[in-house]
């Protein structure tokens, strides 16, 4: 029989999840604060979400991070409040504007020597990073960009992880799309490739949470 066992994540059972767990700094608040007047603000990851990264980052004893998709650099500067001092993120993105705003708070932070902005396309900036001799040199990579490049920037990411190293995908539930069958979406249908890919994908160990709008952890084997 088919395990039933979950709990429906309702508003009031959210925040109380949050106002029992959420450790954010004074920098990550202000900068979801400031995200969300913005018009794509859903684009930015759930506040659980990044300690839970941050968590990863610290249970790995993580130095060296690929993140593919900045955004306004929540995720980022999540990610880089958990990593030592002389941790590093390469961190991927083609917005300048979105990416200002990023910055802003990663120097408030006192975490901005950690990160490598790249504004350049994630895959040549990936590619760049193999041909430069850094293949199995990262410890960690964080994708969550355009979704129709979820398996280049996944294939890349890889090439460039440790074995023992993990990657972490975002938005692999796609909001409940991915139970459509019949769909026109391009995103829906590249999520749904990505995901029917990687249960079966030898070469890493897999964990599909169903941790805000859906992570799968994939760990190299």
């Amino acid at each position: 029989m088919m395990s039933t066992k979950y709990t429906r994540l309702d508003q009031p059972l959210y925040n109380y999840l949050l106002s029992n767990s959420l450790r954010e700094s004074s920098a990550l608040t202000q900068l979801r604060a400031e995200t969300a007047t913005l018009p794509m603000a859903r684009m930015q990851i759930a506040p659980e979400q990044g300690q839970f990264m941050g968590l990863l980052i610290k249970l790995m004893g993580a130095k060296r991070v690929i993140e593919v998709g900045v955004y306004t650099g929540y995720s980022t500067l999540a990610v880089a409040e958990a990593l030592p001092d002389d941790g590093l993120i390469v961190a991927c993105d083609i917005n300048a504007e979105t990416c200002a705003i990023a910055q802003r708070y990663w120097q408030q932070a006192g975490v901005a020597h950690k990160i490598d902005l790249r504004l350049a396309p994630a895959a040549q900036t990936l590619q760049a990073l193999l041909d430069d001799g850094h293949s199995e040199s990262f410890d960690f990579a964080f994708i969550d960009a355009d979704k129709s490049t979820y398996n280049d920037y996944y294939e890349l990411s890889l090439a460039l992880l440790r074995p023992g190293g993990l990657i972490v995908v975002d938005n692999v539930l796609w909001g409940g799309a991915v139970l459509e069958t019949s769909t026109d979406d391009e995103d829906t249908q590249a999520i749904q490739c990505f995901n029917a890919l990687r249960k079966d994908d030898q070469r890493v160990d897999l964990s599909l949470l169903a941790v805000a709008d859906g992570l799968s952890l994939l760990r190299k084997r």
